[in-house]
């Protein structure tokens, strides 16, 4: 076992990690499958796993696929659909009682391997292709979680500063697909993306409990029934600088509260020697209630319904986003852009610099109480092939300096602010 925990192997083209523990009374069982963000095939790809939760060959009803879980001890099975990068990401989950717990005939990990490896490797079909009233259900149902985003201004705004900032890379596109290309997509031709998807997917499975690796590597090697033994790496996305003159969007719609959203470039991600310091700078800018966004913007100036930060690492962007007056766009503005200046210079607090430390501190210790956040960390690291044990991590920020704070809030750089205004007003 390696410092992560976390002991490794291979098999059907599928990366097995592994932590032996007994701390837990359940098996955490999760699944990554990660594909790059493409215009032609992030809709169908969201489709996929929305399919597969209906039925496999061998529980073809939707009923018989929820009374099997029933039947493992009620056995909990979920999915994702996210980005991450430029990667869009499918992450299957199965919690189980550890068989210490019960009087099961089987083993209840490998009735879970099982059942997932069915659900993933093995769908209901018919004439060769997915179950029409599946898709036609299921299509519906993503069409409404993408309408739905429109209602939510917040989501919205943050989408379309992301789509604006982006426009000419995959991350700009959602997760879950484009609405435009639901009408076109059928059991036949989601099914053909399935197969890609299934052959050319990084697929990395992990499990927590009182298991081996042994014992998972035999128990994927027999349920995945995977066409292939190629194993796929992501590939580390470049990140980019930010364009010559800061670009302005505005966008008009019937709302009541304005939503001034920015983006911004930075070349540190999460492989970076400099990370640790990224995201203390980011604690200090907005990532937290005592950072410089939300007392100077909200508490002091009363300028913000809401306002932070968010850091993504494995893109090289920040962004911030604020609820804000109409009427205030301009001061609202200004002082986030002081609050970003003054960070920069290094104008930074030992109160703001412990405090930081401290809730970065505690979600990282936090995360060690949980199997599947343990699986989540470790999984970063191998998304961004950095590996970082909780240890080393605690560590780097502990240690981190006024001046590396600064250093790395100096190389971020505004290339976006967008702004959702009312139709009646101008920005």
């Amino acid at each position: 076992m390696n410092n992560t925990g976390f002991e490794r192997g291979e098999v059907n083209g599928i990366r097995v990690h592994v932590m032996p523990t007994t701390r837990f009374k359940t098996f955490a069982v999760s699944l990554y499958m990660g594909t790059p963000l493409a215009e032609d095939t992030v809709t169908p790809t969201a489709l996929i796993p929305f399919i597969l939760r209906r039925g496999t060959a061998k529980y073809p009803e939707t009923t018989q696929f929820r009374e099997a879980l029933e039947n493992m001890y009620g056995a909990g099975f979920g999915f994702d659909v996210y980005k991450k990068g430029d990667y869009q990401m499918v992450q299957f989950r199965m919690d189980t009682i550890n068989d210490s717990f019960v009087s099961a005939d089987e083993s209840l990990l490998k009735q879970s391997i099982s059942f997932l490896g069915d659900a993933v490797t093995n769908p209901v079909l018919e004439n060769n292709a997915f179950r029409e009233k599946y898709v036609t259900a299921e299509r519906e149902n993503v069409r409404k979680r993408l309408e739905s985003v429109v209602n939510d201004k917040i989501r919205y705004a943050a989408e379309r500063c992301i789509q604006e900032m982006c426009k000419d890379e995959p991350y700009r596109l959602n997760a879950l697909g484009q609405l435009s290309d639901l009408d076109g997509l059928n059991g036949a031709n989601v099914y053909e993306r399935y197969q890609q998807w299934l052959e050319n997917s990084t697929m990395d499975l992990y499990v927590v409990g009182d298991t081996t690796l042994e014992e998972v590597l035999e128990l994927v090697g027999s349920q995945f029934a995977r066409k292939t033994n190629t194993l796929h790496a992501y590939k580390i996305s470049i990140p980019r600088s930010a364009g010559a003159e800061v670009k302005h969007i505005v966008e008009k719609m019937e709302i009541s509260q304005g939503k001034l959203n920015m983006g911004l470039r930075t070349p540190i991600t999460y492989g970076d020697n400099r990370y640790a310091s990224a995201w203390v700078a980011n604690g200090i800018l907005g990532g937290f209630p005592h950072s410089k966004l939300f007392t100077n913007v909200r508490e002091k100036e009363s300028l913000a319904y809401y306002v932070g930060s968010r850091f993504d690492p494995y893109k090289g962007i920040t962004t911030i986003q604020s609820g804000i007056e109409i009427q205030n766009f301009d001061k609202a503005l200004n002082i986030i852009k002081e609050q970003l200046a003054n960070l920069q210079a290094g104008d930074i607090s030992e109160s703001e610099i412990s405090q930081t430390k401290a809730m970065i501190r505690n979600d990282l210790l936090e995360s060690r109480d949980s199997a599947y956040q343990m699986i989540g960390y470790d999984f970063n690291g191998r998304f961004a092939d950095k590996d970082r044990p909780v240890e080393q991590l605690l560590s780097e920020v502990e240690s981190v300096t006024p001046e590396q704070i600064q250093s790395a809030a100096s190389v971020l750089t505004l290339d976006t602010i967008y702004f959702l205004t009312t139709e009646q007003k101008e920005a």
